[in-house]
Order: C-alpha cells, then sequence, then structure tokens
C-alpha cells in the first residue's frame, strides 16, 4: 500500500514538473525583423550579412508578433563582442495575444574586439513579460573605425585648492584601423581658463609597422598604441569655489576626442576686493605683480584707475561719489585682460550745498589753527633756550697706550 501511494505521488509530482516545463518553454513573441538605423540586419538569424562600425550609437528596431498576453513586458537588445557587452532596454508595456509591435532602442557598439580589426558580434533580442518571454540572437560585423582615440582613464585629486598646482594623470590608446600621428594632449578647466598641452608622438595601430617598418606584434617596443601620459595645471589664486569641468582633449589631424571630468576648488581667500568706508582695498595674494583697472559708475570717481599691486600686498583706492544727498553706485574692477573681477556697491548720503557754511569747518581754518599752535610753542621753547645759561661742559681728555 505505501509503495502504491510512493508510486503515486512520484507521478503526480513528474506530471506537475512537465506542466511547468511546458509553461515556460511556450514563447512569448516570434521576432519578424530587426532593422539598424532603418536598414534590416538579417535575412535569418546567425547570418552576419552587415557589417557596423565600432563606436557608432545604432537605432535597433525590433518587430515581432506576440503569441501570448502577457504584461511587464520589455525588449533588450544587448551587443556582445566576446570581451565587452553593451546593452539598452525599452520601458515596460503590455502585449495582446496575436498583435504585432514594434519597439526601439539606441545602444552603442563596442570597442572591444578583441585586438582584430574586424569581428563578429553577437546581437540578442529578449522579449521578456511576467509570465512568458522569448529571445533570438543574431550575428554580424563590426570593424575599427578608421581612425579613432579612446581615454582609458583619467586620474587626478577631485578636492583642490586654489592657486594649487596639481597634476592629471591619463591613458591613451589607437582603437582605430590606422596610426595615429602627431598626437597631442590638452588638460584645461575652460572656465577658470587654465591649460597644459603635450605632445605625445604617434600611436601605432594595432596592425601597424613598426618603427623599422617590420609588421608589429606584441614583443615589439616601437608599436605603442596605448601611451600614458601627465600634465600639470596650476589653478589661479583667485578661482571662485566651486565645481568645474576638467577636460582631456587627445587629437591629431584625423581624429578628436574629449572626456571630462568634475572636480571641487576650495578658496578660502574666495575675494581679493573690499570695500572699508569710501575705499577699495585690493589684495594680491599671487606671486606676481598684478595689475587692475577700476572703474566707478558716473558721477562718482576714483583716485587711480590704473592700480599695481606688488605680490603679497594690498593696495587702498578712494572712491568720491561726488554726489549731493543720498547715492548708490557701482565700482567695477577689472583685470588687465579686461575680465570683471568685483564689482562693489557703494550707497549714502552726501552733503547738500543748501548746508549752513557756520555747521561746516573748513579744513584749511583747521589746519592754519593747528601750524599756529605749533608756532607758538616753538616760539616759547625758543625763547626759554635763549635766556637759560649754557652749562660748563664737561672736558674729556685722550689716553694713549
Amino acid at each position: 500500500m505505501n509503495t502504491k501511494n510512493l508510486l503515486v505521488s512520484f507521478l503526480a509530482v513528474v506530471a506537475v514538473l512537465a506542466l511547468v516545463a511546458t509553461v515556460s518553454a511556450t514563447e512569448l513573441a516570434t521576432v519578424t525583423n530587426v532593422k539598424i538605423n532603418d536598414v534590416s540586419l538579417f535575412t535569418a538569424p546567425g547570418n552576419p550579412d552587415q557589417v557596423i562600425q565600432a563606436g557608432d550609437e545604432i537605432a535597433v528596431r525590433v518587430y515581432f508578433d506576440a503569441l501570448e498576453s502577457d504584461r511587464d513586458v520589455t525588449v533588450t537588445v544587448t551587443l556582445d563582442t566576446g570581451k565587452e557587452k553593451a546593452e539598452a532596454s525599452t520601458s515596460s508595456f503590455r502585449v495582446a495575444d496575436g498583435s504585432s509591435y514594434t519597439k526601439g532602442v539606441v545602444v552603442k557598439v563596442p570597442y572591444e574586439l578583441k585586438d582584430d580589426p574586424f569581428d563578429d558580434v553577437t546581437l540578442e533580442v529578449e522579449i521578456e513579460g511576467k509570465d512568458f518571454d522569448s529571445s533570438v540572437e543574431y550575428a554580424f560585423v563590426v570593424e575599427r573605425p578608421q581612425y579613432a582615440f579612446e581615454i582609458k582613464s583619467v586620474s587626478t585629486d577631485q578636492q583642490l585648492s586654489a592657486g594649487e598646482t596639481f597634476p592629471v594623470e591619463f591613458v591613451v590608446k589607437n582603437i582605430g584601423y590606422y596610426d595615429l600621428d602627431d598626437t597631442y594632449v590638452t588638460v584645461s578647466i575652460p572656465e577658470l581658463k587654465v591649460q597644459k598641452s603635450g605632445y605625445f608622438d604617434d600611436l601605432l595601430a594595432m596592425d601597424g609597422e613598426d618603427d623599422n617598418g617590420d609588421e608589429c606584434d606584441d614583443d615589439d617596443q616601437g608599436c605603442d598604441d596605448t601611451v600614458s601620459g601627465k600634465l600639470y595645471l596650476e589653478l589661479p589664486q583667485d578661482a571662485k569655489s566651486g565645481v568645474y569641468n576638467l577636460e582631456v582633449k587627445v587629437q591629431n589631424d584625423d581624429a578628436t576626442l574629449t572626456k571630462a571630468m568634475q572636480v571641487v576648488v576650495d578658496n578660502n581667500f574666495d575675494s581679493t576686493v573690499f570695500k572699508s568706508g569710501n575705499s577699495l582695498w585690493i589684495v594680491n595674494p599671487t606671486n606676481n605683480v598684478l595689475g587692475y583697472r577700476v572703474v566707478a559708475e558716473s558721477p562718482a570717481s576714483v583716485t587711480e584707475s590704473i592700480v599695481f599691486v606688488p605680490a603679497g600686498a594690498s593696495t587702498e583706492v578712494e572712491v568720491m561719489p561726488n554726489a549731493e544727498g543720498e547715492y548708490s553706485f557701482d565700482v567695477n574692477v577689472f583685470s588687465m585682460s579686461g575680465d570683471l573681477v568685483e564689482t562693489v556697491n557703494f550707497s549714502g548720503d552726501g552733503e547738500s550745498s543748501d548746508s549752513n557754511d557756520s555747521d561746516t569747518t573748513d579744513p584749511i581754518v583747521i589746519l592754519t589753527v593747528i601750524l599756529a599752535i605749533i608756532f607758538v610753542v616753538l616760539l616759547v621753547v625758543l625763547i626759554v633756550l635763549i635766556g637759560k645759561k649754557p652749562e660748563k661742559s664737561s672736558e674729556f681728555g685722550e689716553s694713549y697706550y
């Protein structure tokens, strides 16, 4: 009896597993066509009848007929070179049994081609829903572009200080079909107008020739398709605190590529222009003499319109409102190259021309009174010295040894 019950249970489990396998094997859809950039890619899966260039962004459209009704369906396109993968997916949607659909994605063709100028690449289309799924694979050929750089890495400190000189390290590779002659690399922070360039000679193609004209192989020293380098940037002392884009640009006559990253610049001495009363103080924290143009809005004026501030020093510029009653005006400070350094507002209440003269003391009168007092004091001291008998001076003898 126990043996019979056990056999019945076993057959029931097998039946359930068979049912699950049947359900899971049910296809969600049949792919009827795949287009790349509006060109039909294949007549049949596995037939590599089209060539695509590595690095291109391609629009892939998938045409399919639903075999089941399902929800939360997505279409995913995966490109696999054997060394690198790239994929893109649609947003989810619902399908109805017997209906036809078209869905598209944009995917970037990988560069890595197993060190070959041409390579077969697998394109897999997956249509996945909540209960069912389908997939199909195709093969096509990817070739290297004629001329192309790849910036493999950029390394630098991402927390920097104004006035700091810092290194930017990078690795650049030739991923094109032909040599890249006379390669230059430029690192810069465009917003701060700082940059530095370096010459890095030629980057040879993988299947090119060495310095002696011989075909390259892995052991040749003259067959470098990759270069690593380092360039130094100096941040301005007056760079304002903030987040900036640091760019690495590699170029020659045939190709150009730019890669950017963000760095944070701190400046504990953010401003070099300060207001004090009716004066401007311009500070130069650098190691060089700096020149500035100081321009006040009319009717105000300044004592000096061109100012040169020595290294590590400061200069005061007096600002004169030249206005009666209430006033408000800006004073602009420019670098000698014409860049605006700072704008400072001055406001206040000037003297009125109708004010009572008795309420205002003329500075010349004040100066005259002071000079008169000094003259009287000196005269009294002179009289005292004249009337006093001089004391007999001490005599000092000379000794010789």
